[in-house]
């Protein structure tokens, strides 16, 4: 969430990003809305200022006997009628003005590239050369299917489209690549585990901006008020709302294994098949909370901490810098990591490294007291995924196949494999 007086003071800057976001809104409403409730707050200011001399007069009129109480009584309860009203008016169009700025995107940082989409994001850097196969390499579902640790049918038996079943090795590498990324996180790059809800209030969503903009991507629990996490983001950037840190306190690193659930509503027909699009999914995500001054500095480490995860595993991937037509509504800049899946033969999302500035400490009413005493001031926040297990998965199975349909274990995982080296068909 943005301060509305940014906007106003900068209504042509702001409305200029939000034609490169793609995003259609009339800055003017807030600009009436703005002023109305300025106009309200002056009427009912005006009417108590009125409302309290006539009670001083009410009080001088046993001192002043041509004082008319009875009318000045009826003149007070009037004014404290309409200020009623103005209240309620002045609710209404605080309402009103806060959703609309609940459903306005971040503003951009000066780095974000300008493009229309996704076709627009300029590549950072490159790890790594794909691997040269002498034989046709197969898409992820092919192989798991055939060795059976990945069952299509059965998820779809359970559930719905997009659901799947792990087993056997399958699921226990989905459990290596969990354990790994986690032990990876805490041991090197310093995060805090966290294990927390995998359901969470309406106001912690809106914390974070899923709510109200996303509302229709999101699982919602009918007889109660929550709501299944679309990413870890969500939990663990709440963990400190409504609350003043202390400077020498931050940053803060944590980091959490835990389910998400989307509809992803829209994305029907591309990638449905196999794991690369699904309906809940496992992800490890990274979470900062800094200082204004260091969030980009911050930005960059949370970036290399995920590039970790994929050098550890020697997967080839790169580095884009997702421009103001592809970047997510909360961030004011974001990274994608993107994994070489040989069956496609293009690099694919794995893993997205975002600083939202202020925006979401706005929501969620997170700031921190200065080293010199000054005033409490909003915090940064960051989030990334460190990275997406089911993807991760996919890139595995497809980069370390075989000719004859086993997978060959990656160094990295074998010590969360038991020394197992190679997934063969049983």
């Amino acid at each position: 969430m943005l301060d509305i007086k940014y906007i106003l003071a900068n209504r042509e800057e702001y409305a200029q990003c939000l034609k490169n976001r793609h995003h259609d809104f009339d800055l003017g409403i807030l600009v009436t809305l703005d002023e109305k409730r300025r106009k309200i707050i002056g009427e009912t200011e005006d009417l108590k200022a009125k409302r309290n001399e006539g009670s001083r007069k009410i009080g001088m009129a046993k001192k002043n006997p041509d004082i008319d109480v009875e009318s000045l009584k009826a003149e007070i309860k009037a004014m404290g009628d309409k200020i009623k009203e103005l209240d309620t008016e002045l609710a209404e169009v605080e309402s009103e003005l806060n959703h609309h700025m609940m459903t306005l995107p971040n503003r951009l940082s000066a780095t974000t590239p300008i493009g229309e989409d996704e076709n627009d994001n300029p590549v950072v850097r490159t790890w790594g050369e794909p691997k040269k196969f002498d034989f046709e390499p197969k898409p992820h579902w092919d192989i798991a299917e055939a060795l059976g640790i990945m069952d299509f049918e059965k998820g779809v038996m359970l559930a719905q489209s997009r659901f799947t079943v792990l087993q056997g090795l399958g699921a226990r590498m989905e459990r290596a690549l969990v354990n790994f990324m986690l032990d990876l996180h805490t041991k090197k790059h310093g995060y805090l585990e966290v294990e927390p809800p995998f359901m969470v209030r309406s106001a912690i969503l809106e914390g974070t901006g899923q709510l109200p903009k996303f509302a229709e991507d999101l699982y919602k629990l009918q007889n109660d008020d929550l709501w299944l996490i679309p990413t870890a983001e969500v939990p663990l950037t709440n963990l400190n709302r409504e609350s003043i840190l202390e400077e020498k306190d931050l940053p803060k690193y944590y980091t959490a294994y835990t389910p998400c659930f989307r509809r992803e509503a829209g994305s029907a027909g591309r990638d449905v098949r196999g794991l690369m699009r699904q309906h809940q999914f496992d992800k490890v995500e990274m979470v900062k909370i800094c200082t204004p001054e260091t969030s980009y500095d911050e930005l960059e480490k949370l970036t290399s901490d995920a590039e970790d995860v994929l050098k550890t595993l020697n997967l080839p991937y790169h580095v884009v810098n997702l421009c103001s037509g592809d970047i997510g509504f909360g961030s004011a800049k974001t990274y994608d990591l993107e994994v070489w899946l040989p069956s496609q033969n293009k690099y694919r999302e794995i893993s997205s490294c975002s600083n939202c500035e202020d925006f979401q400490a706005r929501r969620m009413g997170l700031r921190y007291r200065p080293s010199d005493g000054g005033r409490p001031v909003f915090a940064h926040t960051l989030n990334g995924s460190g990275i997406a297990v089911g993807r991760t998965l996919i890139a595995v199975i497809e980069n370390y196949q075989n000719e004859d349909g086993s997978i060959t274990v990656p160094e990295a995982l074998v010590p969360y494999m038991d020394g197992l080296t190679r997934i063969t068909a049983r």
